[in-house]
């Protein structure tokens, strides 16, 4: 380095510890406006705000603030209408042929009470008949799952009887899924727990253990197996979903059918079946009739053994999890997957 260059370095050392900089401290939260106080808030100081400090720079001049004369009104922005969910054509009103001795049936279990006007049937299983095979199918489809129902809209299923009766509920199923029930039983709660006290109680064989709260007994566990069940029991066990889902409520309302089935026709009153059906046909809306019923009695007795009962589930790989436009949370239905699992409970494999 030249002496030059020496000399000029020495001076400039000299010129920047002559400036008196001021030591910066930190500011203390009570010397702060109110607005910043609040974490998360913006950092705005206004110089009335803070303790002056000495400062070797001259201050720039206030820059103009610009205050609004009038405040803009916020334009909402409109709430979408239109929803995913479209039936594609080359699949909608498609519907699967059934053999000509088949019964298709839909097992409705709805949540109208006495007060109610109104009811959803939250439980809808249908119930497929080969006699000639001897064997049966049953295949639940979720409450919340949103489907055309034909002269009503995008709505959940459980909605469809409430909207048209039996007509409309069958149309929904063969217009979304392709299958068109010959039949149907519904029952509510009520009617419900009156044949299950009549019969004793059930003996349901519990697939998944269950923990949930009972009504006057706190958290209760139904485990896994063999459980007798009184009417109240039987109903809170098919309805509960608080600690679990929908699609594990399906499976636990088949176990109920099942145990329903079996207690109902034993061996012994199979063949009572015509008097059985007339006992309980006040507490059950139905359009069968006892001479429906008469030519099933030789499969009923098949399918005593219940491995001769098929039984599919909608399950959350068939569906996508949606919120509407209103802010419900609804499953809309993947139809292929959906339709492939009607077609094996028709085939009964």
């Amino acid at each position: 380095m030249t002496g030059f260059k020496k000399v000029i370095l020495i001076f400039l050392a000299l010129a920047i510890s002559a400036c008196n900089f001021p030591e910066l401290a930190p500011i203390p939260v009570a010397a702060l406006p109110d607005a910043v106080k609040t974490p998360g808030a913006k950092l705005v100081l206004a110089a009335s705000d803070l303790t002056p400090s000495a400062t070797p720079f001259q201050p720039l001049p206030p820059t103009p603030v610009f205050t609004p004369t009038e405040i803009p009104t916020l334009t909402p922005i409109p709430t979408p209408t239109s929803t995913p969910f479209v039936l594609p054509s080359e699949i909608a009103d498609q519907v699967y042929a059934k053999s000509p001795d088949q019964m298709i049936i839909l097992l409705l279990g709805s949540d109208k009470r006495p007060w109610d006007t109104g009811f959803r049937t939250d439980t809808i299983v249908l119930l497929v008949l080969n006699p000639k095979q001897g064997t049966a199918s049953l295949l639940s489809f979720p409450r919340d799952l949103w489907v055309d129902i034909p002269g009503v809209g995008q709505e959940r299923i459980n909605t469809a009887f409430y909207n048209g009766g039996f007509k409309t509920l069958a149309a929904t199923l063969e217009h979304n899924f392709g299958v068109r029930p010959d039949s149907y039983l519904l029952i509510n709660f009520r009617s419900f727990k009156q044949i299950v006290d009549s019969l004793g109680g059930l003996d349901v064989r519990v697939g998944q253990p269950v923990k949930d709260r009972y009504p006057g007994k706190g958290w209760i566990t139904i485990p896994k197996g063999e459980n007798h069940m009184n009417a109240d029991m039987v109903l809170w066990y098919a309805r509960s979903r608080k600690t679990t889902n929908d699609f594990a409520r399906n499976r636990r309302q088949q176990e109920v059918l099942l145990a329903l089935y079996e207690k109902m026709f034993s061996l012994e009153a199979v063949k009572k079946a015509p008097d059985i059906f007339n006992k309980y046909r006040k507490s059950v809306i139905t359009n069968l009739e006892v001479a429906d019923l008469l030519p099933l009695i030789p499969l009923a007795i098949q399918v005593m053994d219940t491995s001769r009962i098929k039984r599919y589930y909608i399950e959350p790989q068939n569906v996508w999890d949606w919120i509407t436009p209103g802010g419900a949370m609804v499953l809309l239905p993947k139809e292929d997957e959906i339709r492939n699992l009607v077609r094996k409970a028709l085939k009964g494999k």
